[in-house]
């Protein structure tokens, strides 16, 4: 649609220069007038504003003037036309992409929705698009929302805070919602909404104030986090241990294949279900390396251990290993 846009502006443009040309070059041959006056004497008549004529034109030069003048009203007509159009167009355009959008995420199922697109926010749909996880974004501020929505990202625009709008982010089907507004009173109040909603929703809520860390738990967030705690202590594990945090961000085998820690759930239903890890052998089977197991007992509480040969795996444990991409979804498949 934008080639076709800027067809037409370019067909309009070329239009009326070739006018201008034609009526100067007109008057020229015809009423032997110079390049000013000549161009001049095309300028008033396409444009009819009524000025009186340069100098007394011939018979030949009023059919000339005729012509020009009918050709000038065509060229309005259809430059008017075309800008109509472009307008529609533009307006079609965003209808047809939040059409689109809306489709795409009405299909969705156990999705991440991730409030507010600032620095935090962009850092985490970069790790999402690396991990490969369909999100849903929800901005407010329209001109990034006509950005995200250029780069192919499926964005809701309005407020989070607003039950309709996290429902039309489908929140009652989503697995997950990463709030990370950059004020603590925006984030506790959308942490408040989706929890009301959606009571098995794993959020993970912003804290720009540590203080308010209570306040977030409270209000029904998993997972409280403030980006500048963690960056402190993301640079110190750098500057003691710099060669294991390299390592679990992402290592590069000698084949030049990347390797990452990921998390794996043990689905009800799938081959891993019930199975040891001796008898599982996702090792063999995979190429992953299993290095702990999260288990959830019926309180709800989480236990993390470095399983044996004899762990029995559950449905709802989580695995966490290290392997290849390939071999992370070879794994995935066995989850499920």
């Amino acid at each position: 649609m934008k080639g076709t846009t800027n067809r037409k502006i370019t067909l309009l443009v070329l239009m009326v220069l070739g006018l201008l040309a034609l009526g100067t070059l007109g008057y020229i041959l015809l009423e032997g007038w110079g390049p000013v006056d000549a161009l001049f004497m095309t300028v008033i008549t396409l444009t009819t504003v009524g000025f009186s004529e340069v100098n007394p034109l011939s018979t030949a030069g009023r059919l000339f003037t005729i012509g020009l003048i009918l050709l000038g009203v065509g060229t309005l007509a259809y430059g008017l036309r075309t800008l109509g159009e472009l307008v529609l167009e533009r307006d079609y355009l965003r209808q047809w992409r939040k059409r689109r959008i809306m489709r795409q995420v009405d299909l969705m199922r156990d999705h991440v929705i991730v409030c507010g697109y600032g620095r935090v926010g962009e850092s985490v749909v970069v790790t999402l698009l690396e991990g490969k996880r369909p999100f849903v974004l929800i901005e407010k501020e329209p001109s990034r929302v006509g950005l995200l929505v250029e780069q192919g990202f499926n964005v809701i625009e309005g407020d989070a805070t607003n039950d309709t709008v996290l429902r039309r982010a489908g929140v009652e089907r989503a697995w997950g919602m990463i709030v990370c507004a950059g004020e603590d009173s925006v984030n506790l109040f959308i942490v408040l909404s989706a929890r009301a909603i959606n009571a098995g929703l794993y959020i993970i809520a912003r804290s720009v104030d540590g203080g308010n860390e209570a306040k977030m738990r409270l209000a029904g967030a998993n997972r409280v986090i403030s980006p500048y705690q963690i960056g402190g202590r993301h640079m110190a594990n750098i500057a003691i241990r710099p060669h294991v945090v390299d390592f679990f961000e992402v290592a590069t085998l000698d084949t030049g294949e990347e390797v990452w820690v990921e998390e794996v759930v043990v689905e009800n239903g799938s081959y891993l279900e019930g199975k040891t890890v001796g008898d599982a052998d996702v090792r063999r089977q995979t190429g992953v390396t299993l290095i702990a197991l999260r288990h959830t007992v019926n309180s709800g509480q989480t236990s993390t251990l470095i399983p044996d040969a004899n762990t029995r795996l559950m449905v709802g444990d989580e695995l966490i290993v290290v392997g290849t991409r390939e071999q992370l979804l070879n794994l995935e498949s066995l989850a499920r």
